[in-house]
């Protein structure tokens, strides 16, 4: 199975400070619903793993999620594409769960019910969290300047080796015509 794993917020829509609250406020970066398609097209599974505390905050509860990812697959198919699953972390950073962003437990969640190792996967995110959770199940991570990307790549220690690009489509570009190393 030919897989990537994307961060949701930043990447596949623009995030909020405030939290993406619901199914409104939920926005695509333009060419992101496409490029999902593009890959899924191309014969790539493609899964969401995303860091979700505005549960555990008290800011939305899981029903509301499940209608703004609804709304994410929706627009996704709308273009031609589909996401194989969305996996979530719904703790505050200070619950010390292991499934939360840089920790590797979503990314492990992931290999397991996909059956698979996830060495060489790329994995895109817009955050230095979600580059350390890649290294950490030795996945391929990219690095994305939408959503927090160019603040990442001010302030990041870990990007030394990633890929970088402007957007998901960028990559899923990059990707698609094999300018990226294949793993």
């Amino acid at each position: 199975m030919r897989l990537v794993i994307l961060d949701r917020d930043g990447v596949i829509n623009y995030d909020a400070d405030e939290f993406i609250k619901s199914p409104e406020e939920w926005i695509p970066i333009p060419g992101s619903l496409e490029a999902i398609a593009r890959l899924y097209r191309a014969g790539y599974s493609v899964v969401v793993a995303t860091n979700q505390s505005g549960v555990g905050r008290g800011l939305l509860n899981m029903d509301m999620l499940g209608r703004i990812h609804a709304r994410m697959l929706d627009a996704v198919r709308k273009k031609g594409g589909d996401i194989e699953g969305i996996f979530f972390c719904p703790h505050r950073p200070d619950d010390g769960c292991e499934c939360r962003k840089p920790r590797p437990g979503m990314f492990y969640e992931i290999a397991d019910r996909l059956k698979m190792n996830l060495s060489g996967v790329y994995a895109v995110g817009d955050s230095e969290r979600d580059i350390i959770a890649a290294h950490r199940v030795l996945a391929s991570p990219v690095l994305v300047r939408s959503g927090k990307g160019q603040q990442t790549l001010k302030t990041s220690a870990e990007l030394k080796g990633v890929p970088v690009f402007d957007d998901l489509a960028a990559f899923t570009s990059a990707l698609l015509s094999s300018e990226l190393e294949m793993h």
